[in-house]
């Protein structure tokens, strides 16, 4: 399986290491996690250009959830309605839903990523059998979409690839 991000990205505790492109590129990100329109049409860009040569008729785009429905929806529903259109996918955002709510992994140190994805429901008749990309937009660690990735592999789900937007730079 494939696992690809397509921008670096830079924790503000190293701001100082950054030129001002990084700089704007990180803002875009930022303002992509809130779900500011200018940065999801922006993210919609350059996820359907990198993907515009591949054939994902067949192929359900699954997003990672953020750690409430509301994030959730605020960050991936215009989205992946948007991508999936551009790029002739399968949205599968109507088919995992948040139950209540988690603290964010970078602000809790004691959280595990197998337990990270109890808070999400996962429609296992609509993934069973099907290829999925999976979708985050951010990868530290890796080990949020491996779980969920798993989860998905678990209930008969073949994951072909692994997409983010941007993965944090390490110094």
């Amino acid at each position: 399986m494939l696992k690809f991000a397509l921008f670096d990205y830079f924790p503000q505790r190293y701001c100082r290491r950054e030129s001002f492109e990084q700089r704007e590129l990180d803002r875009r990100i930022l303002d992509f996690k809130d779900g500011r329109k200018y940065a999801t049409a922006w993210a919609v860009d350059a996820v359907a250009q990198t993907l515009s040569l591949m054939d994902l008729s067949s192929t359900v785009i699954a997003f990672i959830p953020a750690s409430c429905q509301r994030t959730t929806i605020c960050r991936y529903r215009r989205f992946s309605a948007a991508l999936c259109k551009r790029v002739g996918a399968i949205n599968g955002f109507d088919y995992i839903t948040v139950n209540g709510h988690r603290r964010k992994k970078h602000r809790d140190s004691s959280l595990r990523s197998g337990n990270m994805l109890c808070y999400a429901h996962i429609d296992e008749d609509f993934f069973r059998g099907k290829q999925v990309l999976v979708f985050d937009d951010i990868c530290t660690t890796g080990k949020s979409s491996q779980a969920f990735i798993c989860r998905l592999e678990d209930i008969g789900a073949s994951v072909r690839m692994a997409l983010f937007l941007a993965k944090t730079k390490r110094f």
